[in-house]
């Protein structure tokens, strides 16, 4: 499988994302999940790849941000030997800039390491500053270059990780996060049940 982009089309941390809950993607949200897909991305992943991913629920975690009831955010995770892959991140252009990127980032981080990775890893647009300075806050770093790896805009990525998320100071580094987000260490509403 090609992983995917783990890309927000915009710096997502100016405004508050108060009544926002993140909760597990489950089949009724993938419709609207595909309609921000096909809004915000040239390649959208389809219906089907979705409701496939979902239902390995040994290795992958997908969630949705949802604002009354409505999705307005999405994102996944892929374990595999001891690794973390963001495998997408996306919100909704009426949503952005609203923090909602960093609470789906903070709960497959904090998932990624209850379920025993060590590493995170994602690629994203070159292009892509925002995000790019999103992924930095959770100590994501450049380690190489994907050429032509966003193919339908020939853009490259650039492959991103974060090392050593068990030890205590990612703790500490997630916990900042989330201070600075307004959220209380591991919330409620953003917790894996």
């Amino acid at each position: 499988m090609r992983f995917r982009r783990a890309t927000v089309q915009h710096r997502d941390v100016e405004a508050p994302s108060q009544g926002i809950d993140i909760v597990p993607m489950k089949r009724r949200h993938v419709k609207a999940v595909a309609a921000i897909e096909k809004d915000i991305f040239p390649s959208p992943w389809s219906i089907n790849l979705y409701l496939s991913e979902i239902t390995q629920s040994a290795t992958r975690t997908y969630v949705v941000a949802c604002s009354d009831g409505e999705v307005v955010g999405y994102a996944g995770l892929m374990l595999a030997v001891g690794e973390g892959h963001v495998t997408t991140i996306g919100v909704a252009k009426g949503w952005q800039r609203r923090g909602i990127a960093r609470r789906l980032l903070l709960r497959l981080a904090r998932s990624a390491i209850e379920r025993g990775a060590e590493d995170l890893t994602l690629e994203v647009r070159v292009s892509n500053s925002g995000a790019q300075a999103l992924y930095h806050e959770f100590g994501f770093a450049p380690a190489g270059i994907r050429k032509n790896y966003y193919a339908e805009v020939h853009e490259d990525a650039i492959v991103m990780w974060a090392h050593k998320i068990q030890d205590p100071a990612y703790g500490d580094r997630l916990a900042e996060i989330e201070r600075r987000a307004g959220l209380r260490s591991g919330s409620a509403s953003d917790q894996i049940p």
